[in-house]
């Protein structure tokens, strides 16, 4: 089995290869980022991508969507330590073969692979333990937004500002205010002032 394996942080990227390495498989690339890594996939088709949610260029997801658009034949195994329902369901639209929490990544990548060689899908077991999965509106409207801007409105939902946002994430203070105007286009939300602030803290907690 040929593996891609992608995540920005080098100390995880470097221990998912070594992990993968020791039970048998064949990594044929390592990237940083999903930019690379769709890249990648489109030209040499991998049999599996093991992707980190959140990467500079595109995230886990948004590879994925790609992958499910084109109809290559790549399964993709999203690696993260998101253990919320609104980015469970999203990736099970996007209808990703493995869903792995990095806290159980040891014995849940291994058993991952093994369904995957089966043509089974495989999600952390604890995923399916905390939650009943189901779409409410709130939900629905918060899967219309990429992770890097869910995560934006994580924050506003703290009550934090752009700038606080900004040094959080280690963006410019700019790119975080285009993040809430797309945000805002997306939601539907008056463009008033606080109406983001004031939807954020109604909506968004519900939502997890």
């Amino acid at each position: 089995m040929k593996i891609l394996v992608a995540d920005d942080h080098p100390l995880t990227l470097n221990g998912t290869v070594s992990y993968l390495t020791n039970l048998g498989y064949n990594i044929v690339n390592a990237c940083s980022n999903g930019t690379a890594a769709l890249n990648y996939i489109q030209v040499y088709l991998p049999d599996v991508a093991v992707l980190d949610l959140n990467m500079p260029g595109l995230d886990g997801l948004e590879v994925a969507k790609k992958v499910i658009e084109n109809k290559w034949r790549t399964k993709v195994v999203i690696l993260t330590m998101h253990n919320e329902i609104g980015v469970l369901n999203k990736a099970k639209e996007f209808e990703v073969d493995g869903y792995i929490l990095k806290e159980k990544a040891c014995p849940d990548l291994e058993k991952c692979m093994k369904e995957i060689a089966l043509g089974k899908k495989y999600y952390s077991g604890s995923l399916l333990q905390n939650y009943t999965i189901e779409h409410t509106d709130d939900l629905g409207k918060l899967n219309l937004l990429t992770l890097s801007e869910r995560k934006i409105i994580e924050l506003i939902a703290a009550q934090k500002t752009s700038k606080q946002i900004a040094e959080l994430l280690f963006l410019s203070e700019k790119t975080v205010e285009g993040h809430r105007t797309r945000i805002i286009e997306k939601l539907g939300i008056p463009k008033e002032k606080n109406a983001l602030l004031i939807w954020a803290i109604q909506n968004y907690k519900k939502s997890l």
